[in-house]
């Protein structure tokens, strides 16, 4: 399989907006790799020795299964070491991470936010340094950059490259003549024709902040034309521009093809609505995919890129989360075990056909069509998911501004002229190309 390309116009941009700030805990000293690490004290070396138990956080209670999987993959090899996996919901986990981290009582290992949110916490001193660890050179550097501190250390070994596109429903479409569309007009016709024969268009859901910048992230490209994006990191373009307000705009536009009451619903309401086939369309990650099989295994699930104003097609995408090791944790060489077998072509496939994710490590496939699909046009046709990987900075951040902005709109306190002004005025607190 090729190695991963996060494609952009601005290429060396964006490697340099990924290197993010780190500092090492643990009196500054670089942990080695389980392997350098000799005993512990009280004959706990990571390969052998009495029984050491790790625990492990994410933001994924969804895939607590899947992880039990994985977990028994390692813990057979590594009879010594066991993992305590315990997910927190999605929207509580940074908290509940953060107080934890500051009270001396976090996990050994530890999900890692991408980019800006996850680098703070290296800031802070709270992650070990990876860049010693054996199979972190496997992977991409522009995939690692998603944990990479400013210091260029590296702070955690990346789990999967997300995508966001449009999910359809192959059935709804085909019985009802609908064909996969190549434009934004298209798009509006298919949804207008879908309306028309009473089966909502997009399942859309504005009650969760984070949906609408990633709804936003998928939309958004299709008026990036004319080297935009590369105007935008360089400062000779801004968030006040045409393209970027047509981009809200376009986001108004969908509202008569949401759900009812599409204010007040949160994800579990609209991956419900798609998969049990009562909405033809998704915009969601590629992460929501085993969610959705799993509600309707018969489900005829495909996916469509989105349609830009210049002809083409693009695929959102970006390091969605890595693992990282607390710098205080008390059993790190059993934890640096962890993160290698990370780093390992056989966690690659096990995480890719358990969860129907691409994984981060190279000559990785998946069982599942769909899953390779996605991995190839993320060598071929992907763009950055904007907020996340260049505007995740500032008090609040910009991607937060972005997301409040876009619920105010939805309730009509807002115009899209006011969002992208409130949007702007938040980016040029911080982000250095608008300082110029």
């Amino acid at each position: 399989m090729k190695r991963f390309r996060l494609h952009t116009a601005a290429s060396v941009v964006l490697a340099a907006a990924l290197a993010l700030t780190g500092c090492s805990g643990g009196g500054g000293n670089e942990a080695k790799p389980s392997s350098d690490q000799g005993n512990n004290s009280g004959g706990n070396q990571a390969g052998g020795g009495q029984q050491v138990t790790l625990s492990m956080h994410s933001w994924r209670v969804e895939d607590t299964e899947g992880y039990a999987k994985l977990i028994a993959a390692f813990e057979a090899e590594n009879p010594n070491i066991k993992i305590d996996f315990k997910p927190f919901k999605a929207t509580e986990y940074n908290t509940i991470l953060n107080t934890a981290l500051q009270s001396d009582s976090g996990p050994d290992i530890l999900q890692l936010r991408p980019y800006a949110t996850g680098a703070a916490l290296a800031t802070a001193g709270y992650l070990e340094p990876l860049d010693n660890l054996p199979g972190i050179s496997n992977i991409p550097k522009e995939v690692l950059a998603g944990a990479t501190g400013k210091d260029g250390k590296v702070y955690g070994v990346p789990l999967t490259l997300s995508t966001t596109q449009f999910f359809y429903n192959k059935k709804i479409f085909d019985d009802n003549g609908v064909s996969i569309p190549k434009s934004w007009d298209e798009l509006i016709a298919a949804s207008k024709a879908l309306k028309e024969k009473g089966i909502i268009p997009i399942s859309f859901g504005a009650k969760e902040g984070w949906l609408l910048s990633l709804s936003h992230g998928v939309i958004a490209p299709a008026s990036f034309t004319n080297g935009y994006m590369d105007k935008l990191l360089k400062g000779e373009s801004d968030l006040k521009s045409p393209e970027f307000l047509k981009s809200i705009q376009r986001m108004q536009e969908l509202i008569p093809y949401f759900p009812e009451n599409f204010v007040g619903l949160e994800l579990n309401d609209m991956r419900t609505l798609f998969a049990t086939g009562k909405a033809a369309m998704f915009i969601n990650g590629s992460f929501e995919m085993e969610g959705i099989k799993k509600l309707n295994p018969d489900l005829q699930l495909d996916f469509f890129p989105m349609p830009t104003d210049d002809g083409k097609q693009v695929i959102t995408t970006w390091v969605d989360g890595s693992y990282a090791v607390n710098a205080k944790s008390k059993h790190k060489a059993e934890a640096l075990k962890f993160m290698e077998f990370m780093t390992t072509k056989k966690f690659g496939e096990l995480y890719a056909n358990q969860f129907k994710m691409i994984s981060p490590i190279p000559g990785v496939s998946a069982e599942d069509p769909l899953v390779n699909r996605l991995t190839e046009l993320t060598q071929t046709n992907a763009t950055p998911y904007l907020m996340i990987v260049h505007f995740s900075e500032g008090n609040p951040t910009t991607k937060k501004t972005l997301e409040n902005a876009l619920q105010g709109m939805y309730l009509n306190k807002l115009t899209p002229e006011q969002v992208v002004d409130e949007v702007q005025k938040s980016a040029a607190t911080w982000f250095e190309p608008f300082k110029k």
